[in-house]
Formats: C-alpha cells, structure tokens, sequence
C-alpha cells in the first residue's frame, strides 16, 4: 500500500490502537502511540495526534487521558460492551448446541477484535469448557436466518427434514419436501426450532431447524395467521416437553412440597398452587402436550409427582409405565 495511502487511514489505526491496546487498566504515552502508528506506516506529530484523538472523542469513541506517576496516558474507556458482558456472550455462544465448534470459534474470535488484547485473553480463557456437545451441521446457522428472511417477506418455504439413522447419516424423513408458513423461531433445550402453519393439516407445528435442509422461500403468501395468533408462545414451549408434540391437555398433578421449584421452573409462576388434602403435598393445574415426554418427566420425578387427571392420561401413564416394566421381565 502507497505510503499516502496509509497516512490517510491514520484515524482508523489510531481507533484501532486505542481499541487493542488500551482499557482502564492500560494506558498509552504520546511516544507509544506514535510507535504503533509508525509500525503501520504512518508517521505522525504530537499536535496532529492531540487533534486525532479529540475526534475519536467526537466519532464517540471514550478517549480518557489521565496522569499516571510522571508520564500522561491515554486509554479507551466505555466500550460498545463491557468485558462481563462479553464473557455472558462466549459462554453463551460456548454452550449453544446448535452451534458448531468451528462457527463458535469464529464468533468468539469476532468479539475478541471488540476488546484490549489483555481482555481478548480472558475471553479466551473463559472459552475452555469441557464435555459440552456441538452439533456437527453447519447448516443450522444459515437455516436460521433464511428462515428470518421469509418471515420478514412474508413467504412459505419449503425444505427437506432429516432424521439420524443408525448408521449416523441424516436422512430424509419421508419423500418429498415439506412445506410450510413459518411464523415464529425460538430456542428450546439447546436448539432452534422453527413454529409453522401446515397447510394440510390446519394446524401449527414445530420443527427442529438443524433437521432442516435445503430450504428454499416460495412465492406463495403465508397461511395461519389467525391460528398463529391466538397461541401464547411461552406457554407453548412449556406444555411441549423437549418440543415433542401432543394432544393439548389440561391436567392435575399433586407434588411434594420440596419440588415446587421443579414444577414452577417447567410451568412458570403464573400457575396455582393449592395445598392438597395430604400433609407435606400441593396440588396445580397445568396445560400439557400428553406425549411420551411428558410421562418420561413424571417417572424421572420418581414418587414425587402423582398424575391425578383425567382419568384417560392417567390410564395411558398406567399402560406406558406396563410397557417399561415388560422390557424388563
């Protein structure tokens, strides 16, 4: 790059020196800001640097100086995030199964560049979490936002849906493509999932969007809205175990006082608690999709948790918890 070249970008080098080597902690003199400057190719006087920094101050860029012992140093203070923020964001971005290891590397190495190299390297040490599974299909982060796209035109979208084989291969479900009106997405357990209206089925359903592949957006105006629109999304996930689908039903459970945390953060505190007739016991009402899921999550609870209604859930536990008891035999 011609060396005028390099003297035009002098605000940018010098916004991005600040950026990099600087925080509450580290400051820069006058003498080390021209040696960064000059290790770019930019030559550069006291007085001309004094102007620079004032209109980084003016870009909105918070240029502290300040004395420290004999010398006069210069620092970036407020940053667009604060370095506990960032570290929510890695973690974040660290656990979310939905992302692969070589995306959340990428993406943790963009928000190093927002910080000082010395808080770049906390980042990176907050980074080392073992036995946590990423999902091995790129195509989800992608997915995502073809899916945002189509909501935003207001278009239906076709896709294939994949489920594992034994053999560890993704294969389609059924022949043919899906199609559907995407309405919302929202994360779940550790992934995405994408709430659609079906057309041939006149109803919403959901579909894990890292089993979705080949997504194209149609033409067609989406269909649903109405049936989108009367359903409440919070409640939707939390009467949906893992996302797995059922008949919606309302339902009495009876639980030990000591697991009212258990039913509160699987319902929600808007629920109501009533004591029940057995001391130490309580009872609510909960709307649920009655799925295997949903059973497997009263067994998990072991002798803590009593299904009480209706009488046909409470028959198809009986005869699912049989089913269990004959592998056994």
């Amino acid at each position: 790059m011609p060396k005028g070249t390099k003297q035009k970008l002098k605000l940018y080098y010098l916004s991005q020196i600040m950026i990099e080597e600087t925080d509450d902690e580290h400051g820069l003199t006058m003498p080390q800001i021209k040696s960064f400057l000059e290790e770019r190719g930019v030559t550069a006087d006291r007085k001309s640097l004094y102007d620079d920094l004032e209109s980084l101050r003016e870009l909105g860029l918070d240029i502290i100086g300040e004395k420290v012992g004999k010398s006069y140093q210069y620092h970036v203070g407020s940053k667009q995030f604060e370095i506990a923020e960032l570290k929510l964001l890695v973690d974040a971005i660290q656990s979310s199964k939905f992302i692969t290891e070589k995306q959340s590397n990428t993406l943790i190495k963009k928000l190093t560049e927002m910080v000082s190299r010395y808080e770049a390297s906390q980042l990176r040490r907050q980074v080392f979490v073992q036995g946590r599974i990423k999902t091995m299909n790129d195509s989800t982060f992608y997915n995502v936002d073809y899916i945002y796209n189509a909501i935003s035109d207001n278009r239906q979208i076709e896709f294939e849906y994949m489920k594992w084989n034994v053999q560890k291969e993704l294969v389609p479900r059924r022949e043919g493509l899906y199609k559907v009106s995407p309405w919302a997405l929202f994360w779940d357990d550790e992934n995405y999932y994408l709430i659609a209206f079906e057309d041939g089925s006149d109803r919403l359903k959901h579909y894990r969007v890292d089993k979705m592949k080949h997504i194209t957006i149609c033409d067609e105006k989406r269909q649903g809205k109405e049936l989108f629109d009367k359903i409440d999304l919070a409640k939707y996930s939390q009467r949906n175990f893992g996302m797995f689908g059922g008949e919606s039903t309302m339902v009495k459970l009876a639980f030990r006082d000591d697991l009212a945390g258990v039913i509160i953060d699987r319902f929600g505190k808007d629920i109501t608690i009533r004591p029940s007739s057995q001391k130490g016991w309580s009872e609510c009402r909960v709307e649920v999709a009655v799925s295997d899921q949903f059973f497997g999550w009263i067994f998990a609870l072991g002798q803590g948790v009593k299904l009480l209604e209706p009488e046909d859930v409470v028959k198809k536990l009986k005869k699912e918890f049989e089913e269990v008891i004959k592998l056994y035999k």
